[in-house]
């Protein structure tokens, strides 16, 4: 089932916490910098997720990251969110350099966020419902 989901038509797959507000904020940040639809979306919360993650041989309660399913490689934390901008439209690609600051760093910082994005951001008590035309790119 999980191949299924595995880069549907070559789109890369992001996985996101369908209750955060952060995460949500990216869904809706990616969208309008993503004019050819390279990437599809879904929560981490639902079968499709938990499906990818089993594939990923990622656990299945992995809410405090992204997770970036692309080219069959799965990436997280720092890596997954500059490979993401990395494919949006121009200025973001230029982010891509941060690659370069050293991982546990980079990590640190992204865990940070992740620890403190509910009381940041907030949370809702249910996922993520996309609106109809953005409904099409969630698996």
């Amino acid at each position: 089932m999980a191949e299924e989901y595995k880069e549907r038509q070559g789109k890369s797959i992001v996985l996101i916490d369908g209750v955060c507000h952060l995460c949500q904020g990216l869904v809706r940040f990616i969208v309008p910098r993503d004019p050819r639809a390279n990437f599809m979306f879904a929560s981490l919360q639902s079968e499709a997720a938990k499906e990818l993650l089993r594939a990923g041989s990622l656990p299945g309660n992995q809410l405090n990251t992204v997770v970036l399913v692309e080219n069959g490689s799965y990436y997280t934390e720092s890596a997954a969110v500059l490979r993401i901008a990395r494919r949006l439209r121009f200025p973001w690609p230029l982010a891509y350099v941060f690659i370069l600051v050293p991982k546990p760093l980079r990590n640190a910082l992204y865990r940070l966020v992740a620890r403190n994005r509910y009381r940041w951001f907030g949370r809702d008590e249910q996922c993520l419902l996309p609106s109809p035309d953005l409904k099409r790119r969630f698996l």
